[in-house]
């Protein structure tokens, strides 16, 4: 939704050397400082490779300067090529912000595309569509359940409008400048084992962890060493209740959330010095959060 209408916009911006960059062109050479490769950059944004080739060169021109060099058979950005990718990130985002501002008191309508980790989805998406389904029918939630990493690819290559992400206290993740990111909550995790099993006799076990996300595993791995051991991590899957079977099997422990109801055949045993904190989070591209669906989304999460 937004890509196709950036592309409509003509804004032109001057530069020091008083040249004049359209933000059309500006947007592809961004798309190639992400990507790397022009023929990418023409997948992604619909164009032959000799249209993109042809744009950057007059954006080049415009610019006064070389923005990119070959590499071999490829092309990569040049200094200035890297420090004006760098500025239209930014420049972008002010257009985009500058078309929602508009018309700010429009009444949100339209579908929200959210990508988000189960946990997140089940306690703030889900308590958020009971609200839309009363105040505000005229915005529809489109879901799909993916990991973090997953979830920033899908906001970079515009599929979605709002990620749903995680990451630890013993693990942070590092937000690049090109996304708005809330904090939502932060929950406290603790060691699963099987009944009976002392804190102590944990660390001999087998570990599982996620099989689509190191989040968890560097924690653990971050625990281990403060105590003085190395994990054995044997098993890999990502659905919580599935981790659970393993545990109730004996095949393993693994981290799971305090606030988890009980199940018969394992024991919750809180971390301490250091505890483990799962924090969740609301992130946005930049420039983005002031359209009218997403800016209610957000104010209701």
């Amino acid at each position: 939704m937004f890509a196709s209408t950036c592309r409509c916009w003509t804004y032109r911006s001057t530069i020091p050397n008083n040249s004049r960059v359209e933000t059309r062109r500006l947007r592809l050479l961004v798309e190639l400082a992400r990507l790397g490769s022009m023929r990418e950059v023409a997948e992604e944004m619909g164009l032959t490779t000799s249209t993109v080739s042809q744009q950057l060169a007059i954006l080049a021109r415009d610019a006064g300067t070389a923005l990119v060099e070959p590499q071999g058979r490829r092309v990569r950005l040049t200094p200035a090529g890297r420090r004006l990718a760098e500025h239209g990130v930014t420049i972008l985002a002010a257009v985009e912000a500058a078309r929602l501002d508009l018309d700010p008191g429009a009444e949100p309508a339209g579908s929200l595309r959210v990508a988000g980790f189960a946990t997140a989805i089940r306690r703030s998406l889900l308590p958020v569509q009971r609200l839309l389904s009363v105040g505000h029918r005229d915005v529809r939630l489109l879901i799909r359940e993916h990991e973090p990493f997953e979830a920033f690819a899908l906001l970079d290559s515009d599929d979605i409008d709002l990620a749903l992400t995680y990451d630890y206290n013993l693990a942070p993740a590092g937000f690049e400048s090109r996304y708005e990111t809330r904090r939502l909550w932060s929950a406290p995790w603790g060691l699963g084992v099987p009944a009976g099993t002392a804190a102590a006799d944990a660390w001999p076990r087998d570990w599982i962890v996620n099989s689509r996300n190191t989040a968890d595993e560097d924690v653990v791995r971050t625990l281990a060493a403060l105590s003085g051991h190395e994990p054995r991590v044997v098993h890999r899957c990502d659905s919580l209740e599935l981790v659970q079977d393993l545990i109730v099997a004996g095949l393993g422990v693994a981290l799971l959330p305090m606030d988890m109801p009980g199940r018969p055949g394992i024991d919750l045993l809180p971390l301490t010095a250091p505890a483990v904190d799962l924090r969740g989070y609301a992130v946005t591209r930049r420039g983005r959060s002031a359209w009218p669906p997403l800016a209610l989304v957000l104010s209701l999460l």
